[in-house]
């Protein structure tokens, strides 16, 4: 184990799991991470690893054939793997988030049906929010879903869907008016349905295409795609909870847990550019002596390693907040935030440290250097984050005059 980001009070449970998580990083993610993503190939074989290991049912509860770990057991677990290839961190994230939010709000049937499976990594997760129009203002959405007897009728354009072609479910956020006003409330209009399809591209059923990879500056290997419904007919029974027009809210509590997860992405990137940039920073000699005896570096790693450490600290505390039961969008806003915009500046930091080479493909700190920047938008900008985190405060410190 490292001696940066440590996390007390874990279970033995938990300390084999991480440290089982951390030996195949070393082993089978790190020495093949950059060549695959150099081929924005997808890495099978890695996520034939995870499913081994059990990780696709991480924190699917036991009666479902899971392991029934917390929130913060997988946070750890994705700190980890993303210390290894960030890629790899977003397969098993979206599908998390689907089981996370049927464990919560599917009804007893749709648990039954789909949690085993989850489970067991033969089902892959997507959930699909955002529109080519969108940004982050989601009570924007037009995709629409018109009820036509026992069934619903989707229309409409999505994007940036996260294992878009290899996901065989879908958690997908339309507009629903039925039984909905005109003039109410946008967000009491939504409904989440759970699209079942062929994983590929194409016409992966009828009604619904997958048109293909979008070609990514990083964040490369797993596949982000758009999802096209056009007549895409739904079982009413398909329904997130049965009900319509909570959609909206189940989409915000997967988010939290997206959230933690990106602040955990972000945590084990900057680890892994601290760890390359404080050991070329040893190997590298100037003037008669390896940098890392110059004062100019060891202010940037002393920089670097307080910043790892305050951002795997917050992230923590989001994630043991919301394994409580308590309301978290505040700590997972600020985690989401610090863990993200830390991350890009360890990067760079270490990207400098590196000089020339870092510019070189041969170097892993370029592949990172793409791939931070991703953090920076995932489940709400930096922007956003501020908002949520500022009402939230402002609630909680209202002035009584």
């Amino acid at each position: 184990m490292s001696r940066l980001a440590q996390t007390h009070g874990l279970t033995d449970v938990q300390q084999e799991i991480l440290s089982t998580v951390r030996d195949f990083v070393d082993k089978e993610i790190i020495p093949v991470a950059t060549e695959l993503e150099h081929r924005d190939e997808y890495p099978q074989a890695i996520v034939d690893g995870l499913k081994e290991l059990g990780l696709f049912g991480l924190m699917i509860p036991e009666e479902y054939g899971g392991l029934g770990e917390s929130l913060l057991t997988y946070a750890l677990c994705v700190e980890e793997i993303a210390r290894g290839w960030m890629s790899v961190s977003g397969i098993i994230n979206t599908h998390f988030i689907v089981a996370y939010m049927l464990k919560q709000h599917g009804t007893q049937e749709q648990k039954d049906y789909f949690l085993p499976r989850m489970a067991a990594g033969d089902i892959r997760g997507a959930f699909s929010m955002s529109e080519p129009a969108l940004g982050s203002d989601v009570s924007a959405i037009s995709s629409k879903a018109v009820r036509d007897g026992d069934e619903y009728v989707l229309t409409g354009q999505k994007m940036w869907l996260t294992n878009g072609g290899t996901s065989s479910l879908v958690a997908v956020l339309v507009r629903s008016d039925e039984g909905h006003p005109e003039g109410a409330a946008p967000h009491k209009s939504m409904t989440t349905f759970l699209v079942e399809k062929e994983p590929g591209f194409g016409e992966v059923r009828p009604g619904l295409t997958i048109p293909g990879k979008i070609d990514k500056m990083g964040y490369k290997g797993v596949d982000t795609t758009e999802l096209i419904m056009d007549g895409l007919r739904i079982p009413a029974n398909r329904v997130l909870g049965g009900v319509t027009g909570r959609g909206f809210y189940q989409m915000m509590d997967g988010v939290e847990v997206g959230r933690v997860n990106v602040a955990a992405r972000g945590c084990g990137v900057a680890q892994r550019a601290f760890e390359l940039g404080v050991r070329y920073a040893q190997q590298r000699s100037t003037f008669g002596k390896p940098i890392a005896q110059h004062q100019a570096i060891q202010f940037k790693l002393a920089e670097m390693a307080t910043k790892v450490e305050a951002a795997h600290a917050m992230m923590v505390n989001a994630a043991r907040k919301k394994d409580s039961g308590q309301r978290n969008d505040l700590e997972a806003g600020m985690a989401k935030y610090l863990a993200s915009e830390y991350c890009k500046e360890v990067v760079e930091d270490a990207f400098r440290i590196h000089g020339g080479y870092g510019f070189s493909k041969e170097y892993e700190i370029e592949r990172l250097y793409r791939e931070a920047p991703m953090l920076l938008i995932g489940e709400g900008t930096a922007e956003i984050q501020k908002m949520i985190i500022g009402r939230r405060l402002l609630e909680e410190y209202r002035f009584q005059g």
